[in-house]
């Protein structure tokens, strides 16, 4: 074949899988009432039916039984366009182009002046529009086309071609009310999938906001507990040299595997420090001088512990915040790596305090107890007017990857008073608590309900 007849074979091919099919098209239910636009339609339905029974009997005298037929058929017609247009709509067509070819031998006999409306009289006409829309809102815009193309021939067919006498054209008419509902249908089709895909892209935005809110997250707790890692490392290899010096006489072999430790301490160190390259970046700027979004410190500074939550608190204070610490139980010793959790937790509280509530009262509160530490950061209701903040959301999901990671969890909520409170459980040794011991369950972070007034980052 050549390349006009493939053309036109996959021309033919696609209006046959366009027009020639019964696939469903159900009208889904309103969302305001269910019911509303299935029980409309149906009333369309059997509106047209009872006029077109007056009609095809008075003005087309096709008699009592098939006049009634053909009423009743292209009636439900219209309810099956609720659930399968496109049959829907070669029923309609098919009846509408029947009645009219057996009406047409009465028009030359009818003695009345002007004659009925022909090829659609107005009870087929309404029903064809109101299928037409319901096609127009479920299929495609291309079938709405290939549709309304072919509605037209066969009324040009009709009234053009094949013709009558004594009767009132309704064909121009017709094709210019049916080619308004498929505009109206396309449009109004195309909105909805225009708004459905605004909805699912807003969503794809927002969980790969989060994603990359975890991940950023992760990767400025990983940079820390690297420097806690780094430190420990060094240390070990400084031990491990210094060891042979504190025994007399070490063997040979002691002497060797004492090296070996530190050869392996110090490859393992200068594979953080790659790792730590990657992974750090520059502080971005904290206004509150809390360094709440970044480490706080220069990028070689040790990094904080549980005794360094006074300086802290007295740098909130210096921002204006009335700050109250409270601190019960004898504190343990506590592994880096939960002091330093337990630190950034309280500074990111204390900054979300500074940014959502200016001017509020706060208290903190460290708890230490055989099971692990407690930390509590409620603030009041704000006293002055609060500040629009662009924050990414990283404070609530830091403070839960830092708990989690250790075994611990954290709660955030809105108090009864206007205020905001974060509170947060880290075990002792880093590690989750089995339930026999009658610790809380690490199951990450508690529901963080919105806070109705200012809302944390």
């Amino acid at each position: 074949m050549n390349g006009v007849e493939v053309r036109l074979t996959c021309l033919l091919r696609m209006l046959r899988d366009d027009l020639w099919t019964v696939r469903p098209a159900p009208l889904p239910p309103s969302v305001w009432l269910r019911w509303l636009p299935h029980g409309l339609v149906c009333l369309v339905a059997f509106g047209s039916a009872v006029a077109n029974v007056d009609f095809l009997a008075d003005s087309y005298r096709l008699g009592a039984q098939f006049g009634v037929l053909c009423a009743v058929s292209q009636g439900l017609t219209v309810a099956l366009a609720l659930w399968r247009p496109m049959p829907a709509w070669w029923m309609s067509l098919v009846i509408t182009v029947v009645t009219a070819l057996a009406a047409r031998p009465q028009l030359f006999h009818d003695p009345r002046a002007g004659g009925p409306s022909w090829p659609w009289g107005p009870p087929g006409l309404t029903a064809h529009c109101v299928i037409l829309l319901l096609l127009s809102l479920r299929l495609p815009t291309r079938v709405s086309a290939e549709v309304l193309a072919l509605t037209a021939l066969a009324t040009y067919a009709v009234q053009g071609v094949i013709g009558g006498a004594n009767y009132a054209p309704s064909g121009v008419v017709a094709v210019s009310l049916f080619t308004a509902v498929v505009l109206l249908g396309t449009a109004l089709r195309g909105r909805r999938e225009a708004r459905h895909q605004l909805v699912e892209q807003t969503g794809i935005t927002a969980e790969e906001r989060a994603r990359r809110t975890l991940l950023e997250e992760r990767n400025r707790i990983a940079r820390e507990l690297h420097d806690v890692v780094a430190h420990h490392m060094s240390v070990i290899s400084i031990q491990a040299q210094v060891a042979p010096h504190l025994v007399q006489n070490p063997s040979e072999e002691l002497r060797e595997n004492l090296e070996g430790i530190r050869q392996n301490a110090l490859e393992a160190l200068n594979e953080l420090r790659r790792v730590l390259g990657v992974l750090r970046s520059e502080n971005p700027e904290d206004p509150y001088g809390l360094g709440a979004t970044g480490t706080g410190t220069a990028p070689n500074a040790p990094q904080p512990t549980l005794d360094r939550l006074d300086a802290l608190i007295d740098n909130t204070r210096a921002a204006g915040l009335e700050v109250v610490a409270e601190t019960r139980g004898e504190a343990s010793a506590y592994p880096p790596g939960v002091q330093l959790s337990a630190y950034r937790i309280v500074q990111e509280a204390l900054s979300n305090a500074l940014r959502h509530a200016p001017g509020s009262q706060v208290r903190v509160g460290v708890t230490h107890d055989p099971r692990g530490l407690h930390l509590e950061v409620t603030n009041s209701r704000p006293s002055g007017p609060v500040r629009s903040s662009p924050g990414a959301g990283h404070g609530l999901l830091g403070m839960r990857e830092r708990a989690v990671m250790l075994g611990g969890h954290v709660a955030a909520h809105p108090t009864l008073h206007g205020g905001f409170t974060v509170s947060a459980f880290l075990p002792k040794d880093g590690t989750a608590l089995p339930a026999s011991e009658g610790g809380d369950p690490p199951t990450g972070l508690a529901p963080v309900l919105p806070e109705p007034g200012p809302k944390p980052q």
